[in-house]
């Protein structure tokens, strides 16, 4: 396997390949320890990427939809057997705690398996034309040459839920993932190596966005990007996508809210408010970092909030009971104290938490905060901190809890604890964010449908499920005047 050797290389045009420099990547739980070193591609190897990935398309797509099945299954399957030993690795290099991890590759490889089956439900439509003896066929055709941008926070994960309907679809894909966690990339890539496709359809190229991966979305030769990431990065990738009429898809930032009702069961909102906002240290995407708290529970919920906090077990991702890991890098760790630190500036109220801890190894461990005495006019409350933080919110009615909810630039996710069917249809169907929980935490979605939100949060076709197709095809629409048989004429 390629993952742990001594210079782990870039995957172009169906070879593993040095590139022009490397990085190492140290585990975040225990800084002196090298994961691994990994190479960083050149821009004319990226070009042999894309290169290759155009002539590989076309023989994938020929392949037919149960050869294509087949590959998807065996990622998919082998994903899934090896969960333990790759949710290890992932934890080692992204801080998660191990059964997130193993949860994380599971997942992963469950939108391959899903995706497999996608490949044999690709049917079309027909329809009768307005004119005489004339008939229609709609069918969806790769879109080509697609281009995957993956973050560090799931680095397996997301990655996954972009490469398996990329070439369940019938495309090929140029990867390039987030330069702090390559050794889950290549991992991936390595079971994807593998496979029966050909050389040149799955690229993996590894380097820093602001070099590689914005020469990539520039290129004309791609035919779609798909990107996750921050809203800032997203922006600038849409600007450069606009000039060669590159399909985009980018899901970005987040600021979710957990409405707690006067009604709610504390017990359960506290646990769904615990694991939605500090599950993965904070930084998972549709973490719940707003807790907007009906003021007749406001100070119970709090109160059963805090001791829930302070109770949680902040250690090394690998360690038996660890709920809380470390968090990614050195930088996100001090962008997440100068979040402490703002929220005490605007006037919050630091309940617990918000410090750097030290454990028998260096790592960039923090103990998690709870603020109170929030406005949703803060900071804290208007900016993606991707941090474990929660603000507490107080309010004094259902509608002013939805007002709050929906205050907000972004619309990832957001939910509701409460016991009256009236209050959770109507905030069901009136909360503005593209996934909307009843008495569930907010970071939690299924893999079978669609994914992505409203706002800054998302841009353009949902991820997951059968609706990855409206991204992943083109739509064609095909006329066809037969004539009458001979026999008939």
């Amino acid at each position: 396997m390629n993952v742990m050797t001594d210079l782990n290389r870039n995957y172009i045009a169906g070879a593993w390949v040095a590139g022009s420099g490397e990085i190492e990547n140290h585990n975040p739980s225990d800084v002196s320890e090298v994961v691994g070193r990994y190479a960083q591609a050149s821009a004319a190897q990226l070009d042999e990427a894309l290169s290759a990935a155009r002539k590989a398309q076309a023989i994938w797509a020929g392949y037919g939809p149960e050869r294509r099945h087949d590959v998807l299954m065996a990622i998919g399957t082998e994903m899934m057997r090896r969960a333990p030993e790759l949710g290890e690795l992932l934890s080692r290099e992204e801080g998660k705690p191990l059964a997130e991890g193993k949860g994380e590759v599971y997942r992963a490889g469950q939108f391959f398996t899903y995706y497999a089956a996608e490949c044999l439900r690709q049917i079309g439509d027909t329809a009768d034309s307005v004119r005489a003896g004339v008939e229609i066929d709609v069918r969806r055709e790769p879109v080509g040459v697609v281009a995957v941008i993956s973050p560090w926070n799931f680095p397996t994960a997301t990655a996954s839920w972009k490469i398996a309907p990329a070439l369940a679809y019938g495309n090929a894909v140029v990867w390039n993932p987030a330069n702090v966690t390559p050794a889950s990339a290549v991992a991936l890539t390595e079971i994807i190596s593998r496979q029966d496709i050909p050389d040149g359809l799955f690229n993996l190229v590894m380097g820093a966005g602001r070099e590689i991966g914005q020469k990539l979305v520039e290129s004309p030769e791609l035919d779609a990007i798909s990107f996750t990431g921050s809203v800032p990065v997203g922006r600038g990738i849409a600007a450069a996508a606009v000039q060669n009429f590159t399909k985009i898809q980018m899901e970005m930032g987040s600021k979710n809210a957990l409405a707690v009702m006067d009604d709610a069961d504390l017990d359960l909102a506290v646990s769904l408010a615990l694991g939605g906002a500090f599950g993965g240290s904070g930084q998972k995407c549709t973490a719940s970092s707003r807790l907007v708290v009906h003021a007749a529970v406001h100070d119970a919920f709090v109160e059963k909030l805090v001791a829930g906090a302070k109770a949680m077990k902040v250690g090394p991702a690998l360690a038996d009971g660890t709920q809380i890991g470390p968090v990614v890098s050195e930088e996100q760790l001090q962008a997440n104290l100068g979040y402490i630190e703002l929220g005490k500036s605007e006037g919050a109220v630091l309940e617990c938490g918000g410090t750097r801890l030290s454990m028998e190894t260096e790592g960039y461990y923090m103990s998690p905060a709870v603020f109170t005495g929030t406005t949703n006019d803060m900071r804290i409350n208007r900016e993606e901190m991707f941090a474990p933080i929660a603000c507490v919110i107080k309010v004094g009615s259902y509608a002013e809890a939805l007002e709050v909810v929906n205050d907000t630039e972004f619309g990832l996710t957001s939910g509701i604890v409460t016991r009256s069917i009236a209050r959770a249809t109507h905030f069901r169907r009136n909360a503005r964010s593209g996934c909307v929980m009843v008495n569930l935490p907010t970071a939690g979605t299924d893999y079978h449908v669609p994914f992505g939100g409203r706002g800054n949060s998302s841009y353009g076709p949902r991820e997951q499920g059968s609706y990855a197709a409206e991204f992943y095809t083109t739509v064609k629409t095909a006329y066809i005047a037969a004539g009458t048989p001979e026999e008939l004429a």
